[in-house]
């Protein structure tokens, strides 16, 4: 199963819509989690034990869980109300299809 590659919505300009301060910690986040898969790596070559390698693996998930918290929760203040708000019927369906192919990738 390939990787899907993240492209912003043709609805918008801006593809994220944090404040200045969220997208450095969000970035502080991911150069965290690429550390933590970079350790994982080191790891593998090392060739550790596997008891040890999988759970830095559910570290590593847990960070990327919560870094889609954050994301999902500017998405929803920002992106998805101001869709809501622009009495633009097309949009706020394009809105609901989103939200619900997210739950879907997301809700497992």
């Amino acid at each position: 199963m390939g990787m899907n590659t993240a492209v912003a919505s043709p609805r918008h300009s801006q593809a994220l819509h944090h404040d200045h301060a969220e997208k450095e910690r969000l970035l502080t986040r991911l150069r965290r989690i690429e550390g933590q898969v970079r350790g994982l790596q080191k790891m593998v070559e090392d060739e550790r034990y596997c008891a040890d390698v999988l759970t830095q693996v559910a570290a590593v998930q847990a960070s990327l869980r919560g870094t889609a918290e954050v994301l999902l929760q500017g998405h929803l203040r920002h992106c998805v109300t101001g869709a809501l708000r622009s009495e633009d019927p097309a949009e706020a369906e394009a809105v609901y299809r989103e939200l619900t192919d997210l739950f879907k990738k997301y809700g497992r």
